[in-house]
């Protein structure tokens, strides 16, 4: 509906007599009831009033719009006056006001109505529309003009409702790399297509860019490119696409276009439960996942602690050792006392939540503690994560016989009791001893491992870290270093790091060296990824191996083996799980070496993607 299907000639005032505003009412008043809008028009005054009461409708810049929706109008109508003196509105801005724009809805007044009167206060803001009606010489005049005008924003109001709307989650286990670059990504490729699209990104510092609930009612599609849980029941009854994180990163062209079409099954949600609509990316990695990334920063922060107390000594920590350092005690007690201590049971009890939601946190966190007290270590707060998710799945299952009137106890009451107790049970008398035993027998083997044996262990480990940079098999292997460290064996770790740095530094590197194998953009890049490989942020490398992934992947695998055998082959052991080239002055063994086995790896990647790769012509 238009607005001049509301205002026409014959409620259309030049020249008001009135001159206060009880009379620019009641004048306007009498415009609607001769022209047959109104079925009384003494409570359509009233009503007037009434809203005048609650606040003025004299907005200020000369302009007042007196309204009230009310049984007393017959049709919906718009009734203008002008007065050149001006008049006392009690006007905001306390000026005088000219221009009288009064609406009557009746009681029933529906949507396509308030959209018309929405849209003449949009047009009262433009200050251009304003002067053209105070100058305007005749009804017509006014009339042409509030169609010109209207018929703009109507063209733009189409265009917006005609552009498809697509929303779209990205979230990694780390939050750290690829949670962002997915977002950019698909941002990039929507505003190359012309698409509308908002990135909700579920980093390490949580949720940024949330998507709101209208935003998903009026979107055309969701696409969710994740590698760990993320809020799904606000989709209920949308088309959902669920993909890896990675996936937006290589090919957000053909996500976009999929949400576009709305190639996606229509998720459904219930109470409680997170239903996936796609089976991409679920079950048991996605619940590790859960429990890894919300594991790392215990991991990095407390491990960080734990080897700048190196620095002091090794057993500068132990009041009893010659070399104690009050310093070194309170790091070691922050970084191995509290937050590596809670790594295990924080592990355990995201990955029960992921499984159970979050009646599975309390038993998954109790798990996890037995686990670690009992020295069945990492692997142990694995199973003890996934043990007390799937208990409490079941534990749903069967209370929901139960009357409908338990339902608020189950929560509070009956999934902690019996989650916890059954939980515990079974950690303590079926998981823990096995468990230390089988880490125990671990340790030793990889103690008694000889040279040629750890070499090979350590080119497989780095390798693992370059196949698909901070996937799962990435994921893999860097929490198999973790459980070594937590295990007392440090060589594995640092056979690890070095295998992850090397990827963002070969690429690095090689954009540095053979400047013409590279477009200006990845050159770019490359001095990124400098700093990336020094933080040992595997991700680094990915934007090259999306490009040329023939080339550059086995190029940043082998260099990432070279540099995992070398690090093995000098003996070099890591305490800390993260940091890169910061906790290299800490390693056991001698950290000039662990820089050379880095670097090689690094040349190694790096001469092989250059003299593989053709010339860029830009």
């Amino acid at each position: 509906m238009r607005i001049t299907d509301l205002l026409t000639e014959d409620t259309i005032i030049l020249d008001l007599k009135a001159r206060t505003k009880k009379e620019v009412i009641e004048e306007l008043a009498n415009v609607l009831e001769k022209s047959g809008k109104l079925y009384d028009r003494e409570t359509f005054i009233e009503a007037i009033f009434a809203r005048e009461a609650q606040s003025t409708t004299g907005i200020g810049e000369g302009i007042a719009i007196p309204h009230a929706k009310t049984k007393a109008v017959r049709t919906p109508a718009v009734v203008f006056g002008r007065s050149k003196e001006g008049i006392d509105y009690d006007a905001l801005d306390g000026k005088r006001s000219h221009l009288f724009f009064m609406i009557a809805a009746p009681e029933g007044a529906n949507d396509t109505h308030l959209e018309a009167l929405s849209r003449l206060s949009t047009l009262l803001m433009d200050t251009s529309f304003r002067s053209e009606i105070e100058n305007a010489s005749s009804k017509q005049q006014i009339i042409q003009t509030i169609q010109e005008k209207e018929g703009k924003i109507v063209t733009e109001e189409k265009q917006t409702v005609g552009k498809k709307k697509v929303l779209a989650v990205t979230a990694c286990p780390t939050g750290i790399a690829h949670t962002y670059m997915a977002a950019d990504a698909l941002k990039a490729k929507a505003k190359e297509m012309g698409v509308d699209i908002k990135v909700e990104t579920n980093g390490s510092s949580g949720v940024k860019n949330g998507l709101t609930q209208q935003e998903i009612e009026d979107a055309v599609a969701i696409i969710v490119a994740a590698d760990k849980q993320v809020e799904m029941d606000r989709f209920d009854g949308k088309h959902v696409i669920q993909v890896p994180v990675a996936d937006a990163i290589r090919k957000p062209e053909h996500l976009i276009d999929r949400a576009l079409k709305q190639d996606a099954p229509i998720y459904r949600a219930s109470s409680g439960n997170r239903s996936y609509a796609s089976k991409e990316r679920t079950g048991f990695y996605k619940h590790l996942m859960n429990g890894v990334s919300n594991m790392l920063p215990f991991v990095v922060g407390g491990g960080i602690l734990i080897a700048i107390s190196f620095i002091f000594g090794i057993k500068a920590f132990d009041p009893n050792d010659p070399s104690f350092h009050p310093i070194a005690k309170a790091l070691m007690d922050i970084g191995g006392g509290s937050a590596f201590a809670l790594m295990i049971p924080v592990l355990a009890g995201f990955i029960s939540m992921s499984i159970a939601d979050r009646p599975g946190f309390a038993p998954g966190m109790v798990g996890g503690f037995m686990a670690a007290n009992g020295g069945a270590g990492f692997l142990g707060g694995l199973i003890a994560g996934f043990l007390a998710g799937y208990l409490v799945v079941g534990l749903k299952k069967w209370f929901s016989r139960l009357p409908q009137s338990l339902e608020g106890i189950k929560p509070v009451l009956l999934y902690p009791l019996f989650g916890i107790l059954l939980t515990g049970l079974i950690m303590m008398y079926v998981v823990i001893d096995p468990v230390k035993a089988l880490n125990e027998g671990m340790k030793t083997w990889l103690e008694n491992m000889g040279t040629g044996n750890l070499v090979l262990l350590g080119l497989v480990l780095g390798g693992m870290m370059a196949v698909d940079m901070g996937g799962p098999i990435n994921k893999a292997a860097f929490t198999f270093g973790i459980a070594m460290i937590d295990a007392g064996n440090y060589a594995p770790h640092a056979a690890i790091m070095a295998g992850g740095m090397v990827p963002p530094l070969g690429l690095a590197i090689a954009t540095t060296l053979f400047k013409k194998k590279f477009t200006k953009a990845e050159r770019e890049a490359g001095k990124t990824c400098y700093i990336m490989g020094a933080s040992f942020i595997t991700e680094g490398a990915i934007p090259f191996a999306a490009a040329d992934p023939g080339r550059v992947i086995p190029s940043i695998i082998v260099g990432s083996a070279v540099a995992g055998a070398l690090t093995m082959m000098f003996g070099i052991g890591l305490p800390a799980p993260h940091g890169g080239i910061f906790v290299i002055p800490i390693v056991k063994g001698n950290p000039l070496l662990y820089v050379l086995a880095i670097l090689i790896g690094s040349l190694v990647t790096a001469f092989m993607v250059g003299l593989w790769k053709k010339e860029v012509k830009e």
